[in-house]
């Protein structure tokens, strides 16, 4: 977790926060610096989100009305 840390920019603490559910709701800037630390879209973290959502939770994404 160290190395992942000081790769993308953010402390120890922020990651084992963001884990541990201390951090609900990261900000972009530090899930797109963690996504892209790990070599992973943000197209399928989003994806890998909304498959995690218990049945009948999954809000909707359509931003445009």
């Amino acid at each position: 977790m160290v190395e992942v840390a000081a790769a993308c920019g953010v402390s120890v603490d922020t990651l084992r926060k963001i884990e541990t559910g201390r951090i609900p709701t990261p900000a972009l800037f530090t899930v797109a610096a963690v996504a892209a630390t790990l070599e992973i879209s943000l197209d399928d973290l989003v994806d890998a989100c909304q498959d995690s959502r218990p049945e009948g939770k999954a809000g909707s994404t359509n931003l445009i009305a």
